[in-house]
C-alpha cells in the first residue's frame, strides 16, 4: 500500500538543484537519476521506484552521474537509487496504473482529462507557456487576468522566504494582471482552442463596472473559452475598488457576478479573496449572482521581512515597498482551511470549488479534494520548479487512486470533511496518545527534552546514554515531541489512554 509517510525525504537529497536537463541523467546510460530524484522531492517516491529498471544498475558503477553532478558530487545519487530498491520496491503493492482514466473529472460539467490547471498568473501570460504546459500533461489554464486597462508593472516585484534547502516556502509578488492588450489575448484563445479543443481554458477577467465584467465575460466565450473566472481577490491593483476590494464586500460580489453571467452561457466561477474573516458570505453571494463555482484562495496581503539596514522591505522599487500578495506552500493551511468553509456550508451545496493556494505535490493536491475540491490550480510552485511537476502530479495522485481502489478522483472529494469540526470544543479530552522513542533512530540530541522543559510539561529528561526517558504522570500527550525531532524517531504510540480524573 502506498505510504503516506516517505521513506526518503528531501533532505536526503537537500543539495540537489533538480537542474533542466540534468547532468546526471545524460551521464547515466542505465535510468534517469534526474526524474527519480525528481519524483522523490515532490513525494512521489513509489513511482519513480517502480519506473526502475529490474536490476540495480548502481553498484559496482563508477559513478558518473555524481561526477557530473553541478554540485560536485554533493548528491549522493546512488545510494538514493539503491534505496528505492532497497525500502521502497518491497512495500510497493501494484504495478504502475495503465493509462489516466482514473484521473478524468470536469469542471461544471465540461470534461477535464486530470484535475490540474495552471492558475491565473504569469505562468498562463503567453501562447507559448499555455501551449507547453498542455504539452506538459496539464489539464487547461486559467488564463492570466483579462482586463482594458493600461497595465504597468513594478521592477522587481517578487520576494520569498526560502527554507534550509533553499527552496521558496513562500513567496510575495506585486504583479498586477494581463498588460496584453483585448485584441491580443482574444487571438491567443482562438489559437489555444483551436490546436488544443481539449484542454480547458479559464478566462481570468477583471471588469471596471458591470458593464465591462458583462462585455469581457461575453468576449471571452466568443473567442474560445470554456468557462470564466471572475477576479475578485486580486489584492496589488493600483486602482482602488478593484480586486480584493470587490471581494470584500457581498452586495458587490453579487452585483458583478450577475453582470457577467447575464452576458455569457458558459459556466461563471467566482474567485474570492482570502483577505477576510469567513469566506461564506462572499460565496453566498456569489450565488445569488448566478455563479456555477468558486475559485480559491487568491494571495493574502502581506509583507515579507523589513531591510535591517535599509528599513524598507521587499520588493523595493526605487526606495519604496507595497503590501502585496503571499502564496507557496506556507498558505496552504489557510487555503485549505477555506475551501472547507465553502465545502461544508450546506447554502453552496452543489458549487464547484476550484482550489489553489501552496500546492507543490501530489499530496497536497490530495488534501484539497479531500476537504471538497473538485479542481485544482498551481502558481508558485511551477515558478519555481516549472511545468514538469504535473508528471509527478499525475503520476503520484493516479497510483494513490489506484491502490486505494478509487475507480476516478471524484470518488475522494470530500472524504475529509465528515470528520472536520469548525471550532475545538466537541473534541474528546479526557485520555492521551503517548509519544513512542526509536531507541534506534535516536542520537541522542536532546531537542525533545529542550522543547518538552521550556515548550511543554517537563516529562522527557534523557539517561545517562543521553536515550530520552518519558514521564508518564507528566505527559499530556501534546506530540510536540514528536514534532521537533529531527530524526524522525519518536512517532504516535497509536494507544489512546484514558486518564484518571
Amino acid at each position: 500500500m502506498i505510504s503516506i509517510i516517505s521513506k526518503i525525504s528531501r533532505s536526503d537529497m537537500i543539495h540537489c538543484a533538480l537542474c533542466a536537463d540534468a547532468p546526471c541523467s545524460a551521464a547515466c546510460a542505465k535510468l534517469d537519476p534526474a526524474g527519480a530524484l525528481r519524483s522523490i522531492w515532490f513525494s512521489d517516491e513509489q513511482t519513480a521506484a517502480l519506473r526502475l529498471p529490474p536490476e540495480n544498475p548502481c553498484p559496482g558503477c563508477d559513478r558518473a552521474c555524481e561526477r557530473a553532478c553541478v554540485r560536485s558530487g554533493q548528491v549522493p545519487v546512488a545510494e538514493l537509487i539503491s534505496r528505492l530498491y532497497d525500502e521502497v520496491i518491497p512495500e510497493c503493492e501494484t504495478k504502475l496504473p495503465q493509462g489516466e482514466d482514473r484521473l478524468g473529472c470536469d469542471l461544471c460539467g465540461i470534461p477535464l482529462e486530470n484535475p490540474f490547471l495552471l492558475s491565473s498568473s504569469v505562468i498562463a501570460s503567453t501562447y507559448d507557456m499555455c501551449a507547453r504546459a498542455f504539452e506538459a500533461g496539464w489539464a487547461g489554464a486559467c488564463f492570466k487576468t483579462i482586463n482594458s486597462m493600461d497595465i504597468h508593472e513594478a521592477s522587481p516585484r517578487f520576494s520569498a522566504i526560502s527554507g534550509s534547502d533553499g527552496s521558496i516556502i513562500g513567496f510575495k509578488n506585486i504583479e498586477q494582471l494581463s498588460d496584453h492588450s483585448l485584441a491580443e489575448n482574444m487571438e491567443i484563445f482562438r489559437r489555444l482552442k483551436a490546436n488544443y479543443p481539449s484542454k480547458f481554458i479559464l478566462a481570468s477577467i477583471m471588469g471596471q463596472n458591470e458593464q465591462e465584467w458583462g462585455e469581457l465575460a461575453a468576449m471571452c466565450q466568443e473567442n474560445g473559452a470554456d468557462a470564466v473566472e471572475l477576479n475578485f481577490s486580486c489584492p496589488n491593483m493600483a486602482e482602488g475598488g478593484l480586486g480584493s476590494d470587490i471581494g470584500q464586500v457581498p452586495e458587490l460580489v453579487e452585483c458583478f457576478t450577475a453582470s457577467a453571467k447575464s452576458a455569457c452561457s458558459i459556466p461563471v466561477l467566482v474567485k474570492l479573496t482570502p483577505n477576510v474573516a469567513e469566506m461564506s458570505p462572499a460565496g453566498e453571494a456569489a450565488l445569488r449572482g448566478g455563479a456555477d463555482g468558486l475559485a480559491a484562495i487568491n494571495t493574502i496581503r502581506s509583507i515579507v521581512g523589513v531591510n535591517p539596514h535599509t528599513y524598507i522591505s521587499s520588493p523595493a522599487v526605487h526606495g519604496h515597498s507595497a503590501i502585496g500578495g503571499y502564496s507557496g506552500n506556507a498558505v496552504k493551511p489557510i487555503a485549505l482551511r477555506f475551501i472547507a468553509e465553502l465545502a461544508q456550508n450546506p447554502a453552496l451545496k452543489g458549487m464547484h470549488l476550484s482550489a489553489m493556494g501552496g500546492v507543490e505535490t501530489w499530496m497536497d493536491a490530495l488534501e484539497f479534494l479531500m476537504l471538497g475540491a473538485g479542481s485544482i490550480q498551481v502558481t508558485t510552485a511551477v515558478m519555481q520548479y516549472g511545468y514538469r511537476i504535473i508528471d509527478d502530479l499525475k503520476a503520484g495522485l493516479n497510483l494513490y487512486l489506484t491502490e486505494k481502489d478509487f475507480a476516478n478522483v471524484r470518488d475522494v472529494i470530500g472524504l475529509g470533511l465528515s470528520s472536520l469540526h469548525a471550532d475545538t470544543h466537541t473534541l474528546e479530552r479526557d485520555s492521551v496518545i503517548f509519544p513512542k522513542f526509536s531507541r534506534e533512530k535516536c542520537i541522542g540530541c536532546g531537542r525533545c527534552q529542550i522543547s518538552c522543559s521550556d515548550g511543554g510539561h517537563q516529562a522527557i529528561r534523557l539517561n545517562e546514554n543521553r536515550k530520552p526517558i518519558l514521564d508518564a504522570k507528566k505527559c499530556v500527550g501534546c506530540h510536540l515531541c514528536v514534532l521537533v525531532c529531527p530524526q524522525k524517531a519518536i512517532t504516535s504510540s497509536g494507544r489512546r489512554i484514558t486518564r484518571n480524573k
